[in-house]
């Protein structure tokens, strides 16, 4: 058996070390012949016969190789809350049988498998490979290594244990589950050429402009002969293009607030971050707008704007590596800031406003002219937390009024802040985005 196949970590050991089982084999059998000599009773050496000969038969039959390992996840891509199958092929390759293989595997924190308290065993015949099934649950969003799984084989009536077998980790990846979203609202700016929103140019489309009198170019299909005949002058129906936006969802990481629970859980402030981007990103690439991500923490990760099916996916991995910044210094400037947003784009801002550093960056984002729309991802849960001694509940009360002025200020600057709430809960504060784009335009 080859130690690689089919991509997945394989590893065996080919030594194996004698247990107490043959020392003791081995001490049994020499005690009796030694006091068989020294005291001239031969009838010992009769005991002592059945002894040697069964270890020494065991041992003939001993294997040479020490098994294969193989950890193999039934589903390669998973979303947290579904049921995770795992097997753990375990193969000999002797012609002599294993009496016993034991496994154990390391178990991450958010995976849930049966019976991960105890190892697991199975017996493996010479030249075969059994499995190991591991059923379970995978309860949260992330990059979830499963192992290194543990094998120690037995052999030779109990004689000989093999050295321990360890496969690396198996890489498991569970994407977050999408908290659904669904906006009726008309883009600020369509810029692209071709889409599904309206714009404010006439063009090939099917919301309906006006109608006007004919001119060099207009097609003969648009020709409203009602009108003409009325007229006595040719009219054709004028229409708007269809066009393409741009969306870009910021996931604020400066902090994590709040204990997850996993799916079956409470929500932290970066479940609710990383599920709504989610819901936001697949609502606007099934209706083929461009969706760009970027990350604002201690580390600035940036995901560029496309569209399509391969890009939803490359969004989801983008997702998974999504953490709390463990850093208390800001972006520097030339890796954050307006010059990394398009004019035109429309910018959801994922944030639990919990650092005015945050308030500072969408202040910014909307004097540079951008469309910005901030979404509170703090969790209830947390605004319901009150601290504890003689002056927690003034320290709260304090905090909670912090935060209600750096809300207030974001909205005298032109930021409207609504909070996270599923589907529909954007419409309107989008509806109102889409006028102010539009009183710009006039007003320029």
């Amino acid at each position: 058996m080859s130690d690689m196949a089919d991509g997945a970590p394989r590893s065996h050991a080919r030594a194996f070390e004698p247990t107490r089982a043959l020392g003791r084999a081995v001490l049994v059998a020499g005690a009796l012949v030694l006091v068989a000599v020294l005291t001239g009773r031969f009838d010992l050496v009769v005991i002592a016969t059945p002894f040697a000969i069964g270890t020494a038969v065991s041992l003939v039959r001993r294997p040479r190789r020490g098994p294969t390992v193989e950890a193999v996840a039934a589903e390669p891509f998973l979303v947290e809350g579904a049921d995770l199958g795992v097997t753990v092929n375990i193969g000999n390759p002797n012609p002599a049988n294993f009496d016993l293989v034991v496994v154990r595997s390391v178990v991450p924190r958010w995976v849930k498998l049966k019976h991960s308290d105890r190892p697991y065993a199975v017996n493996v015949d010479g030249g075969t490979i059994s499995g190991v099934d591991l059923e379970g649950r995978v309860l949260r969003w992330g990059r979830h290594p499963l192992g290194p799984v543990t094998a120690h084989a037995i052999a030779s009536d109990g004689l000989l244990v093999g050295r321990a077998v360890q496969t690396p980790p198996l890489p498991l990846k569970a994407y977050p589950a999408t908290e659904h979203f669904d906006a009726a609202e008309a883009m600020p700016r369509a810029a692209g050429h071709v889409g599904g929103h309206r714009s404010r140019r006439p063009g090939e489309g099917g919301e309906l402009a006006g109608v006007r009198r004919f001119g060099p170019g207009d097609r003969l299909r648009r020709i409203d002969w009602r009108v003409s005949l009325r007229t006595r002058e040719i009219h054709v129906v004028s229409t708007l293009s269809d066009r393409d936006a741009e969306v870009v969802v910021l996931l604020d990481a400066l902090h994590e607030a709040g204990r997850s629970g996993g799916i079956d859980g409470r929500n932290s402030v970066l479940d609710i971050t990383v599920r709504a981007a989610a819901g936001i990103a697949e609502h606007y690439l099934h209706r083929g707008d461009r969706v760009a991500l970027l990350q604002y923490g201690g580390t600035v990760r940036h995901l560029r704007a496309a569209s399509g099916r391969r890009h939803y996916m490359t969004t989801m991995e983008f997702l998974l590596d999504v953490a709390a910044s463990e850093e208390a210094d800001e972006p520097p400037p030339s890796s954050f800031g307006p010059h990394m947003i398009q004019g035109n784009a429309l910018v959801m801002v994922l944030t639990p406003l919990l650092d005015l550093r945050s308030a500072a960056m969408l202040a910014n984002l909307a004097r540079a002219g951008r469309f910005v729309v901030a979404v509170d991802t703090l969790a209830d849960s947390v605004l319901r937390v009150r601290a504890t001694g003689k002056w927690g509940d003034v320290a709260w009360r304090m905090w909670r009024l912090e935060r209600e002025a750096i809300i207030g200020q974001l909205r005298e600057h032109g930021v409207p802040v609504v909070a996270w709430g599923g589907a529909g809960s954007l419409d309107e504060v989008l509806q109102g985005v889409a006028r102010v784009a539009v009183g710009r335009t006039v007003t320029a």
